[in-house]
């Protein structure tokens, strides 16, 4: 279904809920009066939502999380007392901010709810380590967990995913499983509102000055960080919406209305059918870029829709 499944148009201003218009109002309002982050050195970003003087409050951990390091990488690793599956998570944050810590609740919901172990990547940062660093960790992390799954973990049925940049991170690493290591096994792929195209689509070249989280000139910062050659940017290993996608497992792409990156969801599905693969799209009225991080009936929508669908892909 080509929609959140409780709205028959999506687009439509009016299938806007009360409290979603009321809450992206006032997010605009909390954003307007803050420095936008492409103006603010990335450590310093950094540095501030550690210590819990970020806008949104201190960092809130998982006690059933633990901190292990695999294929030299760190990570954080939950395993509930029910595990049918596993479900590799990929963080999000510009590719330059933020770390696997900041997802413990939800990455504590998906487990318990959709009963995966889930390993969240503490992948390195731009624009320290730019492109190919985030990739390299996420490639090696992934294929030890192919190659150890059933010995460590119990089970070999995977799904891998992730939000934004990690939705990034998350397409290129299954094309450089599937071409570099032979392996075509993942059960699903779990693309939240993530970027496909460095060379930048149309919603993201027509967004403007507009701060829901996202600005246009945070994009191309994030972009700049990460992939500082613009010549680069239509690599498939940059922009996986330029790659072969055959042989991808099932996806389900979540994407709001009001994101600069609502191409990158609506193309990718496309294409993802295109390649002959299965590919829902679910697109959910007045969504901001980062959405299902705050707290929105919304965003519980989307993430129950998820937790279904990881639950699902790794079912007997």
């Amino acid at each position: 279904m080509p929609a959140d499944p409780t709205t028959a148009n999506p687009f439509d201003p009016a299938s806007i809920d009360p409290d979603t218009a009321a809450f992206n109002a006032q997010l605009e309002q909390l954003l307007a009066g803050l420095p936008q982050v492409h103006t603010v050195p990335a450590q310093v970003t950094r540095a501030a939502r550690e210590s819990g003087n970020g806008p949104f409050g201190p960092i809130v951990r998982s006690k059933l999380a633990q901190s292990r390091t695999l294929a030299g990488v760190p990570c954080r690793v939950i395993v509930p007392k029910t595990v049918h599956g596993i479900y590799i998570h990929i963080h999000g944050g510009s590719w330059s901010l933020m770390g696997a810590h900041y997802s413990d609740l939800a990455n504590e919901r998906i487990a318990l709810a959709a009963g995966v172990t889930v390993i969240s990547i503490d992948y390195r940062l731009a624009p320290e380590h730019p492109h190919p660093a985030g990739p390299d960790d996420c490639e090696a992390v992934v294929a030890w967990v192919v190659r150890q799954a059933q010995a460590e973990f119990g089970t070999d049925r995977i799904v891998i995913g992730g939000e934004s940049a990690g939705g990034q991170l998350a397409a290129v690493t299954l094309l450089r499983l599937r071409d570099r290591h032979g392996y075509r096994g993942f059960r699903g792929a779990n693309l939240v509102y993530g970027c496909f195209d460095l060379s930048m689509t149309p919603s993201q070249l027509r967004w403007g000055d507009r701060n829901l989280v996202l600005s246009g000139d945070s994009i191309r910062w994030s972009f700049d960080n990460f992939v500082p050659d613009p010549a680069m940017r239509r690599d498939p290993d940059v922009s996986p919406l330029y790659a072969d996608l055959t042989d991808m497992p099932p996806a389900l792409f979540t994407v709001g209305t009001l994101d600069p990156l609502l191409d990158d969801s609506l193309f990718m599905q496309a294409r993802w059918l295109a390649a002959g693969n299965q590919a829902e799209l679910a697109i959910y009225p007045g969504g901001v870029h980062g959405f299902t991080l705050f707290p929105l009936a919304l965003g519980r929508r989307a993430d129950a829709r998820c937790d279904a669908f990881i639950a699902q892909a790794v079912a007997e």
